[in-house]
């Protein structure tokens, strides 16, 4: 049996461990407490802001090409360079500037064609080459892309794609935005503090969420936001997750 003093001194080693023990949980409800405190303190709320702009730029992008056999090679060369000089005058009857005006080297595909035997045929390329003009007279390019047919009735196998229209004010529009959207979240917070009778106090934090670049009157938004080339007018919307002080 042990005596009273081995007792005694068994207590005394366990004293720290527990006192320890009881301050580390201590600690912990303490910080929870001032963590719930905190966040049941706080509203947290998405603002947003948009505006009407319309695009201060275009590009035109074609490409006119010629199928030839190996055999015909440098003749499809000498008409590639025949239909460049029919494009560049067709460019100019536009009033397009040469600044404007970027053409790429010719591009050469070989194209596979069989017979009914399942033999290769003689090898046959694709000669290919693509002009893009970029331009801030954005009625300019929309009439260009109309008047491609002319191209075609010189013989021209000339293909093109949808015009692209920007907004080059971008950056400049979503610092003044930003400014709108954090005054529509903190006015959506002080509706929604009032309906429990609080009130907002200061702007804890802020986060800019992606810019997006919508067609007027379109709702196709993304997480990753969206640049819609598709149309002259555009909608330009920022959103701002904001986090107010409650009182």
């Amino acid at each position: 049996m042990k005596s009273m003093e081995e007792i005694k001194q068994q207590k005394l080693v366990w004293l720290p461990v527990i006192m320890g023990s009881c301050l580390i949980i201590s600690a912990i409800i303490g910080a929870y407490a001032y963590y719930s405190k905190d966040s049941t303190n706080s509203l947290s709320v998405t603002g947003s802001a948009s505006v009407e702009v319309v695009s201060d730029s275009a590009k035109f992008t074609g490409d006119f090409s010629r199928i030839v056999k190996i055999s015909n090679l440098k003749i499809g060369y000498e008409e590639m360079s025949a239909d460049l000089i029919l494009v560049r005058s067709f460019l100019k009857s536009q009033e397009i500037d040469d600044k404007n005006i970027t053409i790429s080297t010719i591009s050469m595909n070989e194209n596979y064609n069989y017979n009914n035997n399942n033999y290769q045929t003689e090898k046959e390329y694709t000669l290919k080459q693509q002009v893009e003009v970029f331009s801030s007279d954005v009625n300019k390019i929309t009439s260009l892309a109309q008047q491609t047919q002319n191209l075609i009735n010189k013989g021209v196998v000339f293909s093109t794609n949808p015009v692209e229209y920007y907004y080059t004010k971008l950056p400049e529009l979503r610092v003044s935005l930003l400014s709108d959207a954090i005054k529509d979240a903190q006015a959506r917070a002080s509706k929604m503090a009032e309906a429990t009778g609080k009130r907002i106090g200061d702007l804890k934090s802020a986060a800019s969420g992606v810019v997006q670049v919508l067609s007027a009157n379109s709702l196709e938004v993304s997480d990753y936001g969206t640049y819609d080339t598709s149309k002259i007018n555009k909608r330009v919307m920022v959103t701002v997750r904001a986090a107010f002080g409650l009182r």
